[in-house]
């Protein structure tokens, strides 16, 4: 852990939050290992350190295991509602018509994924089942489901966005993975009535939490950064 603030000479800070963000990463493949809800609880303390503005805090997060984590994904998989077909009806997350940079960089890291997992640009079935992973949470024991008031505004989504940054952070430090999942958003219908959700809140996305499957070739995943000059300009 991080020394404090008086005994900094003792451990090497940069080394390890540099660690805990380069390591971070979308696993697609974990390990049955359960993880205790204490675990997944300091976890959400620690990142509810996330900063917002005014300390609005606007995040809410609904934690499913076991049981019910297997009728919400059974409630998703079984509604009928292909992936390709579902309706973003409450956010939108992606552009209408992808343009680059961000297309060529789309297709890259799908075809290094499909690659992965001998899966052909032409065989849909196999891409389809592949995406419909991310309604078992990639077999993650634990998942977890966050929405925001829908009556806040886009700076309110950034402050959501760093909390989503913040948990991820945080089960790198305790040797856990997760995986970001904005597949869940489409399915608000079936999520809703199966955890509580109240209308005024908009489902954002879905992460799934656990132990890194590492004999899965798709884990073996690293997805490319462009260099500084691409996004980084000095103003002086």
């Amino acid at each position: 852990m991080l020394a404090p603030d008086n005994n900094r000479q003792d451990i090497d800070e940069q080394e390890i939050v540099d660690e805990a963000l380069t390591s971070r990463r979308s696993v697609r493949a974990f390990l049955p290992t359960p993880v205790d809800d204490e675990t997944v609880k300091d976890i959400l303390r620690v990142a509810a350190r996330a900063p917002s503005g005014t300390n609005m805090q606007p995040w809410k997060v609904y934690v499913v295991t076991g049981d019910k984590k297997q009728a919400l994904s059974d409630a998703i998989l079984n509604s009928g509602v292909r992936a390709e077909k579902a309706t973003w009806d409450e956010y939108r997350y992606y552009p209408d018509q992808f343009f680059e940079p961000y297309l060529t960089r789309r297709r890259a890291v799908g075809f290094a994924l499909y690659s992965l997992l001998g899966i052909g640009r032409r065989d849909t079935d196999r891409m389809r089942a592949q995406h419909d992973r991310n309604f078992v949470f990639f077999d993650a024991p634990v998942g977890m489901i966050f929405t925001i008031d829908r009556r806040l505004n886009q700076g309110s989504w950034i402050d959501h966005g760093m909390f989503l940054q913040s948990i991820m952070i945080a089960a790198r430090g305790r040797g856990l993975h997760t995986c970001p999942q904005a597949a869940f958003a489409p399915y608000h219908r079936q999520i809703r009535p199966l955890l509580g959700i109240p209308d005024e809140e908009i489902v954002v996305c879905g992460m799934a939490l656990g132990y890194e499957d590492e004999s899965k070739p798709e884990n073996s995943l690293r997805s490319e950064r462009a260099p500084l000059d691409e996004f980084v300009t000095f103003v002086r």
